[in-house]
């Protein structure tokens, strides 16, 4: 039920030229008792960045992290739980408000912000920046912005961990949630930002779903 009013809202938004709307849309119909009308929350932290900051030992020690569409606000505190100053934000006020009740002892700051028209104050700000799943629901036409805006993030010697659905180059792009290419990814490295590491995956979903989990470098 979720992910069909996530694709209906979406299309309807997109169709009348606010392809984001549909965000709030989606989050304030949800019941603090029952967050199943989003789906994609899992209402734990995302495996994707469980696995990679374990296996790579990564802890804040007050170090700042941005997480980009934070939704409920769970990789948000996993990040707090580990030392990281955490700004976590999302488009949706609903969102947010969900976020701020689900972890009211949180150190993350939640906030409501727009990835197209953030902050100013937010470049080259963060040692640590987050994007998991937000790019693969926005429309071609706004990715490009969108990955320049979480490319300006990334704090000098700082670094970004993308998490994707994803797809090789020429396969049908389906129904939203959209897979990523390699090339929709390489528009960070064209900004600037050093690929570390490219990991393409199947998860551990019923059915195993195909992903990209990507770490970038910021030399300058």
């Amino acid at each position: 039920m979720g992910r069909r009013l996530a694709r209906n809202l979406a299309r309807a938004a997109i169709g009348r030229g606010e392809p984001l709307e549909w965000f709030e849309e989606l989050y304030s119909k949800v019941d603090a008792a029952d967050l199943s009308v989003v789906p994609w929350a899992d209402l734990r932290p995302n495996p994707g960045l469980l696995d990679w900051l374990d296996r790579e030992g990564i802890y804040g020690d007050d170090r700042s992290a941005l997480v980009v569409g934070c939704g409920l606000g769970d990789d948000a505190q996993e990040l707090a739980r580990r030392g990281f100053a955490v700004t976590a934000f999302d488009i949706s006020p609903s969102a947010i408000t969900l976020a701020a009740q689900r972890f009211p002892s949180t150190s993350a700051r939640f906030v409501v912000a727009n990835l197209l028209c953030p902050p100013n104050g937010w470049l080259g700000a963060f040692d640590l920046v987050q994007e998991t799943y937000t790019l693969q629901v926005l429309p071609a036409r706004l990715r490009r912005d969108a990955v320049k805006r979480i490319a300006s993030f990334v704090a000098p010697g700082g670094t970004l961990l993308v998490i994707a659905r994803a797809r090789d180059e020429g396969d049908d792009p389906g129904a939203m949630p959209w897979p990523l290419t390699r090339s929709d990814l390489s528009q960070f490295e064209k900004l600037g930002l050093r690929q570390l590491s490219l990991e393409d995956y199947r998860d551990t979903e019923a059915p195993p779903v195909r992903r990209f989990r990507v770490t970038y470098r910021n030399g300058r």
